[in-house]
């Protein structure tokens, strides 16, 4: 097992492979538990999605032929949540196929019959870039609120403010997703566990005291942005609390 900066073992990547076909189940398993991987298994598009987002995959991997509702569908709805890696598996060669795919926000797309080692590489390639504190440090800053994940540290003004644990846990949550909705179910089940996704009271409850410890007015957030009916937003886009438009 791999390990960290502090010698502390690091938990495989985790890959998710939905495909209704065992036998490309099979061989993508072995085949990336091969290389280290830990790897999920779904036959259809709800076993999927749930274990999208319960698990935390850090790279799907997509057959788009699924029974039932089509992999272009369970894109779509990943894509509304969620901004994993995605790579498309399928037997449809047509190049507007492949464009309407990717445009629809996967990141990559193989057609079946398909180069194992090629296939690896495509892998490796994502996943050199899957998180934002592989990139950015896992850090924001914009004069006003500063957040470090590495260092679990929050500041507003250049002043340390202290979260509880499940405060951290959504404002880490959003963050990673910065810029993307993440729904209100993905949230409680990331943090407060699966027996608690109906639990909506818990998050705004967490919500309302971390909009109250960053500054950011409830009627009018410029951070912690709320999507009705579905979940909350991290915006870095707009810019920061005390400047000028």
């Amino acid at each position: 097992m791999a390990t960290d900066n502090s010698g502390e073992p690091t938990p495989p990547v985790r890959v998710l492979v939905i495909d209704d076909e065992a036998q490309i189940r099979r061989f993508l398993r072995i085949s990336l538990a091969s290389q280290g991987y830990e790897v999920l298994e779904a036959a259809n598009a709800e076993e999927g999605l749930e274990l999208a987002a319960t698990r935390a995959p850090e790279l799907i991997v997509l057959d788009l032929g699924l029974p039932g509702r089509d992999g272009s569908a369970v894109l779509e709805e990943i894509r509304s949540w969620s901004a994993v890696p995605v790579i498309i598996l399928s037997v449809r060669a047509d190049e507007n196929e492949k464009v309407r795919t990717l445009d629809a926000g996967a990141n990559d797309y193989v057609t079946k019959p398909f180069g194992l080692q090629e296939f690896l590489a495509r892998v490796r390639k994502l996943l050199r870039g899957r998180a934002p504190e592989e990139h950015d440090g896992g850090r924001h800053d914009d004069g006003y609120l500063m957040i470090d994940l590495p260092q679990r540290r929050v500041a507003v003004r250049g002043t340390a403010i202290r979260l509880t644990r499940k405060e951290f846990g959504v404002l880490k949550m959003l963050f990673l997703h910065r810029d993307r909705v993440v729904t209100q179910t993905h949230l409680l089940r990331e943090i407060w566990g699966p027996t608690h996704a109906q639990d909506t009271h818990y998050l705004r409850i967490i919500v309302a005291r971390l909009r109250q410890k960053l500054g950011d007015d409830p009627t009018e957030p410029r951070y912690i942005l709320t999507e009705p009916g579905v979940g909350y937003r991290l915006s870095t886009e707009a810019p920061a609390l005390g400047t000028t438009q």
